[in-house]
């Protein structure tokens, strides 16, 4: 039966093939190895970490040698990620040797902003040591938190898309979605001390603005409003700017990229919030209550009241 119509829908696959979104006949157009990125965001984990992830003990042939050898290994199989994911944008525009000296460029400059990536992640652990009072210590977080394993690949991911890498910051914040069920997209600028409690659930869009010492919950969302434009907003301001020394409850869903959410301010939990709100608000599903800073009262403004 399957022999009897295998001409008819091979010849029905190959008409198929026409399409853009097949690569078949389009040999500079090459896609970068997901199982060697994933490769890759462990061994950085290694060298930001050491001892907690991998096999090995470093101790034994000290600092230098161990960071020196693994950033080594780490090098070769960036740079080649990075030239594949190169040549599947420029495909036939783009020669091999333009984009092999444009990847060494990037996984130089990668390679010189590692430190202050492990800086930020120092200080994201102590806001989650400091945020959480079942955290019994720092180790604790960074061996088992999912929030914080998906602020380590965003970290890490944040960078390649500063240096306008294709695919392959989506490639690794997909990979942290899928183990955590957090979804921050690459291009959201997210301050120091950041700290998702409980992880699962949260939504943190690609032009999202997140301040300093913010501290967010499972099921919460930094997303945009749809809109029928769909790609001709592409590039714009399309998710909110959430100031620092904020707190967001679960559940809630902040939406639009002229909403701002003033420092200080807390959102409860289930409430929708598409309009900006002053510093040091209190935000219920009842209303807006403003504390001004050195008065005891507050103003409550009810949403839809003038």
């Amino acid at each position: 039966m399957f022999n009897e119509k295998l001409d008819d829908i091979v010849t029905e696959l190959v008409k198929n093939y026409d399409s853009d979104l097949i690569q078949f006949d389009s040999p500079n157009r090459h896609f970068p190895s997901r199982s060697a990125i994933v490769g890759i965001i462990k061994d950085l984990r290694r060298v930001l970490f050491p001892r907690y992830f991998g096999d090995e003990r470093p101790c034994a042939s000290g600092p230098q040698y161990f960071i020196g050898e693994t950033l080594t290994h780490i090098e070769y199989e960036l740079h080649r990620e990075v030239r594949e994911a190169l040549l599947f944008r420029g495909g036939d525009n783009l020669s091999y040797h333009e984009a092999d000296a444009q990847a060494s460029q990037i996984c130089s400059d990668f390679f010189y902003r590692l430190p202050e990536i492990q800086r930020m992640l120092f200080d994201d652990v102590q806001a989650a040591y400091d945020g959480d009072p079942a955290a019994q210590s720092r180790e604790e977080i960074i061996y088992s938190y999912p929030g914080f394993f998906a602020i380590s690949v965003y970290r890490i991911a944040h960078v390649f898309y500063e240096l306008n890498v294709p695919l392959i910051p989506r490639i690794m914040s997909e990979y942290a979605h899928s183990h955590t069920g957090v979804d921050i997209n690459a291009g959201a600028d997210i301050g120091r001390f950041f700290f998702i409690d409980h992880a699962t659930g949260v939504v943190i869009g690609e032009t999202t603005k997140i301040g300093e010492h913010v501290k967010i919950y499972q099921g919460v969302t930094l997303g945009a409003i749809s809109l029928r434009a769909g790609q001709k907003l592409a590039g714009k301001k399309r998710h909110p700017t959430i100031e620092d020394n904020v707190t967001i409850y679960s559940n809630a869903s902040v939406l639009g990229g002229n909403t701002v959410v003033g420092a200080g301010s807390v959102i409860a939990g289930s409430t929708f919030v598409t309009q900006s709100v002053p510093p040091n608000s209190r935000v219920t599903s009842s209303g807006v209550e403003v504390r001004e800073p050195g008065c005891a009262n507050l103003e409550v403004k009810v949403p839809g009241e003038k």
